[in-house]
């Protein structure tokens, strides 16, 4: 890479506006990597310059799943600019890419779709039943600058953050990498145990019937929960993950399997 291949400041906030792209070509597959990698696009075919092929290998490493909360992103993509001008191995970049998914989606989607659009569209709604039309001009002027101020703020504070971060601490990024990758198994194991919902109905009666006391019913799923909780979850995430690490399966496959599991399941009356 030539020195013309150097990224600017102006390069970096280009890439923080094109965040509003992020959700272009969302899909069940992938998500929003198609949109993550036509936001990082023209950044990485100025760094990559006349090395088509690193160009054409770094879109589609880019391309994998992703999903987390557009107006935040930028904070992602220039700690990955930063990161990628520093010559840092290529699995480093990706750990605290997918570390910082989660929890900036948290936060964003808290702060726009639980403060700002409730907070703008009640004052929009008051203007508007009072026959005004600055009600969803305000609305859409109000939202759009602060999200905007928010892609770029967080843009120029990744950069920043990360110039600083890899100057200092260069020699302990692989640290930092392996904890942010601890980190990001840990928020997906979080997610797999409270979003992943599978348990065993059946029950059977255990001890000798008697006329002054009733039998006690044991339930499977009580057993299994107190050899391991959330166990069932855990071995179907697994599966999950072997299919399409191993055996390349897509996520309509995936669908497919679960709705086929669930409703055999169900009419087994072994699952629910």
């Amino acid at each position: 890479m030539t020195g013309s291949n150097k990224l600017t400041k102006r390069d970096y906030l280009k890439t923080s506006l094109r965040a509003f792209f992020c959700q272009n070509g969302f899909n069940y597959s992938n998500y929003q990597g198609l949109g993550y990698a036509n936001v990082m696009y023209p950044a990485l075919k100025k760094h990559y310059g006349e090395d088509q092929e690193g160009f054409y290998q770094a879109l589609e490493e880019n391309c994998e799943f992703y999903n987390t909360n557009p107006h935040f992103l930028p904070f992602i993509t220039s700690l990955h600019l930063v990161m990628l001008e520093n010559g840092r191995p290529a699995k480093e970049t990706r750990s605290i890419k997918m570390a910082l998914m989660g929890p900036l989606a948290g936060i964003g989607d808290s702060l726009s779709q639980f403060c700002l659009a409730p907070l703008f569209s009640t004052i929009a709604a008051s203007f508007a039943q009072e026959g005004l039309v600055v009600g969803p001009i305000l609305f859409f002027l109000a939202m759009n600058t602060i999200l905007t101020a928010i892609k770029l703020s967080t843009g120029l504070y990744g950069y920043k953050l990360g110039t600083t971060v890899i100057d200092k601490l260069s020699e302990q990024m692989a640290t930092i990498s392996r904890i942010a990758n601890i980190i990001g198994v840990t928020v997906i194991a979080g997610l797999a145990a409270t979003s992943v919902k599978i348990m065993v109905p059946i029950t059977f009666a255990a001890g000798e019937v008697k006329a002054d006391t009733k039998q006690s019913i044991v339930s499977i799923q009580g057993m299994l929960d107190k050899v391991a909780p959330a166990l069932l979850p855990a071995l179907f995430t697994l599966l999950v993950y072997y299919l399409i690490k191993e055996k390349k399966w897509t996520t309509y496959k995936l669908v497919i399997l679960t709705v086929i599991i669930g409703i055999i399941g169900s009419w087994l009356k072994i699952l629910a």
